[in-house]
């Protein structure tokens, strides 16, 4: 298309090129200097042959540099100058129509002139209460120059500090920018002056100019904002009226003041057995006055006072009084007025304040820097019997009917109640029973070899006594005594105090019971409660490890020497041979020694502690077969068609790059459990168990993969079993306490041997160890 030069875009101005048949399309994308980036160059226009630019729009060709020749940046402005900013601070004034003490607003606003395009746009900050839209005034576009240089756009050159500049139609004055813009300008060059002040507002001139309210003036108060600010929030004080009068008391009150409205409420606190009964409140909420003077009248007292001007029969004119000069002006208790020894004055009552809760005082603390904050005493009469204590009560003697529980609850109310059970323990505690074996004491010969299952219920306190049948013996066995409560044994029976009752810590191995005057006396317990007693040694002392080590060692003390050469025979060079080998000996051994030196202060039961302790036992090897297990795994894994080898063996090299060849079973476990081996937990601690282990405890990696290989060998049909007891039977090991690390015993004790000299004796040796004979003590009683 032909355009005339000078001439406005317009229909009709412009002429199609007949000669022109070749239309290429413009091109967009553009490689500068080895950066890719959209091509925004525009082609040349026409010139006149005076030289002058054909399109009006765009800016002149010779436009002056913002650097000298080569000395400009190397990258494009949208790289170079991205998310740069210049900041100016600006006003203008706004003229202000029929407002006479100020003919213009001064208005501020921030200019914003983005280098990577040459975009402007200003924002004005928002002022509270202003009354005007604040915000954006101009979005980010170029900005045209003023006529006559309508054809450009300002520039970087154009903003600067104490200048105007004219931005459509409206000047605006700059006086400030910020330390960015400042230190860019002066760097390219471009001095800016100093800040200068800014145009004073008229209107807020005189603003200022009237002169300033009271110091204090006094607060206004919204109800709905101090019911949001205080609901819920009472202060109480605890107050009372004095009317000992013939026929009445010293009235015991409770005062509520309520933040959220200022309004009181007086509640009364009835004394047990006073005779009143009833609603407790003695004042309904609400404002309280400060003077009362008695009840008004009705219309004594109105909220608008009427005065009769003209007329005194049926022709009577009336008008409201303004100014309101027959009305009192009504006062109010308020949250200044409650102190402690405040006098109320609740219509004719006098109420006196004695105390307040601790959110009372903390509240005045806060508020008004109170500190002091000591109670009164009320008073009280002479003939007012004293306070009832439960704790004194005493119960009648208890007549032997039912149990001492039941006959307590018919005495404690009127309604008889059934006696409370403790649930919590009895959840607790379910299935948890402590079993002793026990013989009877008695001087009958044939009761004497009678043996007995003594059973206690931890869930309820209760005992159950069972006989175990002896053949020829001439006794059936069976259930000796029913599950039921036993009395602790030296108590009245008749009598007004509760009875004790046997409780978990009075039995224990070597103890005598009195069951039903039967005199039994406990000779061992079972591996459950005997790991219980020990799991909680602040329960059971004789299960109190360090308290039997700190009695054996105050007691072996001076006689250290006898107590070795009793319990072993060879004693020369003991410690010596304490560091090179384990020595053991007999649980006969070391009871004997015990008893000897130290008689009735160690009992049974603590020398069985010490004795499982320190024991010298170990637990049997492991008895299951690598074929079999190895046949159960290989069966599992034909059943699911689990062939997953090879991402498993990917696994292990992941998580082991070094290849080390032996690797921890946790390890192993987790990496087999998370691949869904199609093993049991049984199952997979079976195989882990049979594995080739380093010194170390690890498993080597190669051995388990071999073991899951089936392809390799053919292993041994198996039928399917239940892998948790029938492929590896896992028998617990029990912690007998037959057999005694001398050793580890010395040295929890920590005390010198002092051992003499003495002649040296053979020993049976077992490998690295030696079992020594009991003492001599022991084999007379034996050869007896």
């Amino acid at each position: 298309m032909l355009r005339i030069p000078g001439m406005p875009l317009l229909p009709g101005t412009l002429f199609r090129e007949v000669s022109k048949v070749y239309y290429p399309k413009s091109q967009t994308l553009l490689n500068f200097r080895g950066i890719p980036m959209l091509s925004d160059r525009q082609q040349s226009m026409p010139v006149d042959p005076a030289g002058v630019v054909v399109d009006i729009s765009c800016p002149p060709a010779n436009a002056h540099a913002l650097y000298p020749p080569r000395t400009g940046p190397h990258l494009p402005p949208w790289l170079a100058y991205d998310k740069k900013v210049l900041s100016f601070k600006a006003y203008f004034k706004q003229t202000l129509q029929e407002n006479f003490h100020a003919p213009y607003m001064v208005r501020h606003v921030k200019i914003y002139y983005y280098l990577e395009d040459g975009t402007i746009d200003i924002h004005e900050p928002k002022v509270k209460n202003s009354g005007i839209v604040q915000g954006c005034m101009l979005h980010r576009q170029r900005v045209p120059k003023p006529p006559p240089c309508e054809n450009e756009f300002l520039a970087i050159t154009d903003l600067n500090v104490d200048t105007t500049v004219q931005i459509f139609d409206r000047f605006y004055h700059i006086y400030d920018c910020d330390p960015f813009t400042r230190s860019f300008l002066n760097k390219r060059g471009i001095v800016v002056p100093d800040p200068v002040m800014a145009a004073v507002d008229p209107s807020e001139a005189v603003r200022n100019r009237i002169p300033a309210r009271a110091c204090n003036p006094p607060e206004k108060k919204h109800p709905f904002a101090q019911f949001l600010k205080y609901d819920r929030q009472v202060l109480k004080f605890q107050a009372y009226w004095d009317d000992r009068t013939d026929m009445g008391d010293v009235r015991k009150l409770e005062v509520c003041y309520y933040l959220a409205d200022d309004t009181i409420e007086v509640k009364e606190a009835h004394i047990r057995n006073s005779g009143r009964d009833g609603p407790s409140v003695f004042l309904k909420r609400g404002k309280l006055q400060r003077e009362f003077d008695g009840l008004q009248l009705p219309g004594q007292q109105t909220a608008q006072t009427l005065l009769n001007v003209l007329g005194t029969n049926r022709n009577v004119r009336y008008c409201i009084d303004p100014l309101n000069i027959g009305n009192k002006e009504i006062l109010y208790y308020n949250q200044r007025d409650l102190q402690i020894g405040t006098v109320l004055n609740i219509y004719g009552r006098s109420v006196v304040i004695t105390d307040m809760d601790p959110f009372t005082r903390q509240y005045y603390r806060d508020n008004y820097g109170i500190e002091q904050f000591t109670p009164l005493a009320m008073p009280t009469r002479s003939d007012v019997c004293q306070p009832y204590d439960k704790s004194g009560r005493m119960l009648p003697p208890y007549n032997g009917w039912g149990t001492y529980e039941d006959s307590a609850g018919n005495c404690m109310s009127i309604v008889i109640k059934r006696p409370k059970t403790d649930f919590r323990k009895f959840v607790k505690f379910d299935r948890y029973v402590l079993r002793f074996g026990a013989k009877m004491l008695s001087t009958i010969r044939e009761n004497c070899e009678r043996i007995f299952v003594i059973s206690y219920y931890m869930s309820d306190d209760t005992m159950q006594v069972q006989e175990v049948a002896v053949r020829n013996s001439g006794f059936l066995g069976g259930v000796f005594m029913k599950r039921t409560r036993v009395l602790m044994p030296g108590q009245e029976k008749f009598t007004c105090k509760q009875p004790q009752y046997y409780r978990p810590c009075n039995l224990f191995i070597g103890g005598t019971m009195s069951i039903k005057d039967f005199l039994f006396h406990l000779v061992s317990a079972d591996e459950f409660t005997l790991m219980y007693m020990e799991h909680h040694p602040d329960q059971f002392t004789h299960c109190n490890l360090d308290l039997i080590l700190e009695k054996v060692r105050k007691s072996l003390e001076p006689r250290m020497p006898q107590f070795v050469s009793s319990c072993v025979t060879d004693c020369q060079d003991l410690e010596k041979k304490l560091e090179k080998r384990t020595v053991f000996i007999s649980f006969e051994s070391l009871k004997g020694a015990l008893i000897a030196l130290m008689g009735n202060q160690i009992s049974d039961h603590e020398i069985v502690t010490l004795c499982r302790r320190f024991s010298g036992e170990q637990a049997a090897p492991n008895v299951c077969e690598r074929e079999k297990v190895r046949a159960s795994a290989h069966l599992e894994i034909k059943r699911a068609l689990w062939n997953g080898r090879d991402e498993l063996m990917e696994h292990f090299h992941h998580i082991n790059p070094t290849n080390k060849p032996f690797l921890s079973e946790s390890l192993i476990r987790s990496t087999l459990r998370g691949f869904r081996m199609p093993f049991t937990l049984e199952l997979i601690d079976t195989i882990l168990s049979v594995l080739n282990r380093n010194d170390c405890d690890d498993i080597e990696v190669c051995d388990l993969m071999n073991f899951l290989d089936v392809s390799c060998t053919k292993g041994c049909d198996i039928a399917p079993i239940n892998y948790a007891f029938e492929l590896c039977p896992k028998l617990p090991f029990q912690n007998k306490g037959r057999v005694v690390d001398f050793g580890c015993l010395l040295k929890a004790l920590n005390l010198p041997l002092n051992l003499p000299a003495t002649n040296t004796q053979p020993t049976k040796m077992i490998g690295d160890t030696r079992i020594l004979p009991p003492s001599g003590d022991e084999e007379c009683s034996t050869a007896k």
